[in-house]
């Protein structure tokens, strides 16, 4: 048999066939053969128990390194005593690897060694070591988990203001204010409305926005309004891009710097804030009321909240029974017109309790 190869030739390449051996033929379609039949079976693997050994050596060996013999005694002792529900309070193993290590304990014992980790399903060297400096680091675990919780109370309250405060509040009085009217919720920490109602502002928004008349009715406002420990006002998120709106949101951002002046009464003495913005779509998202980036009415939740508090043992909002009759009343006639006012002072007291204070959902 012969094949074809190039060859020089006059100043040229050329083809030229050359005879092949038929032994060397032979020999090589076998070997073809083989690799096709090996893109297209599972190759078997006998792992190698020599190799098995010594790669565990080395890994104990490594764990010896990292951790001092009473490092490894602390480590174990929690792998071998905490529950699942107790390791899921380690971020590396929430999930099924807390599972896994509770099984394997009850199949096959205690660990005796790290390295025994290993043999846990989802478990391998670089996890094992990750797994084992989170047991011994709880500090860090718990500044990274309130890191986190400041990061997400940033970005729901403004300023900036410590858990530890917050956690502290025995009342709250929640504020939302429109075009025409302000309304107020002021909310317990037992969640208990303690007062709950509207003012009608019909002489803002005309003419010149005078000032005066500005410091005269929010002064008004307030003066009927309690005393709490912190005031929350609602973030509205209106866009400064569409320059028709501009009016109403210069009304809006006086009146919220009126509020933050005339509400914040020992800011000059002791630097403290009590007036706090609330972002809107974050109370929206909290009770589901947002549909994309648009908040829908909250009248049928307040609704369920009122109805509920006579209704079930422990309600989610509790209205006092002598205050209840009114409160439904005046619901009742605010139904037909749209008061959003009204419904959202009471939502976001509810949503800063869950969110800021509590730390829970629904």
């Amino acid at each position: 048999m012969s094949v074809p190869r190039f060859l020089m030739a006059g100043g040229r390449w050329r083809w030229r066939c050359f005879p092949v051996p038929l032994r060397s033929l032979l020999f090589r379609t076998p070997r073809n053969s083989c690799c096709r039949e090996k893109s297209t079976t599972t190759k078997i693997t006998i792992p190698n128990v020599a190799f098995c050994d010594e790669n565990t050596k080395e890994h104990g060996n490594a764990f010896d390194k990292l951790f001092s013999s009473e490092q490894q005694a602390s480590i174990l002792h929690v792998l071998n005593t905490a529950s699942d529900k107790e390791l899921e309070a380690f971020k590396l193993l929430r999930g099924r690897k807390s599972v896994n290590i509770v099984q394997y304990r009850e199949k096959f014992g205690p660990f005796q060694n790290l390295e025994s980790l290993m043999n846990v399903p989802l478990f391998q060297y670089k996890t094992t070591v990750q797994v084992c400096n989170s047991i011994l680091c709880p500090e860090t675990r718990e500044k990274k988990r309130k890191s986190q919780e400041n990061r997400l109370l940033g970005k729901l309250l403004k300023p900036d203001i410590g858990r530890e405060k917050l956690k502290a509040v025995n009342s709250i009085v929640s504020i939302v204010f429109g075009t025409r009217r302000i309304a107020w919720a002021h909310l317990d920490r037992k969640l208990t409305v303690l007062d709950w109602q509207q003012v009608q502002c019909c002489r803002l928004l005309k003419g010149t926005y005078p000032s005066s008349v500005y410091l005269e009715e929010i002064s008004s406002v307030i003066s009927k309004m309690p005393k709490a420990d912190f005031y929350i006002l609602e973030k509205t998120g209106l866009s400064t891009q569409n320059s028709s709106l501009f009016p109403i949101l210069l009304h809006f951002h006086i009146i919220e710097a009126m509020l933050y002046a005339l509400l914040n009464k020992t800011f000059a003495q002791d630097g403290q804030h009590q007036v706090l913005s609330m972002n809107r779509n974050a109370v929206g998202k909290h009770f589901e009321l947002m549909i994309t980036d648009t908040r829908t009415s909250g009248k049928e939740l307040v609704k369920q909240f009122l109805s509920e508090s006579v209704l079930k043992a422990e309600p989610r909002v509790f209205f006092p029974l002598d205050k209840v009759v009114h409160y439904r009343q005046m619901f009742s006639c605010t139904e037909q017109n749209r008061v959003e006012e009204l419904y959202d002072s009471l939502l976001q007291a509810v949503a800063f309790y869950e969110l800021a204070v509590f730390d829970t959902g629904p």
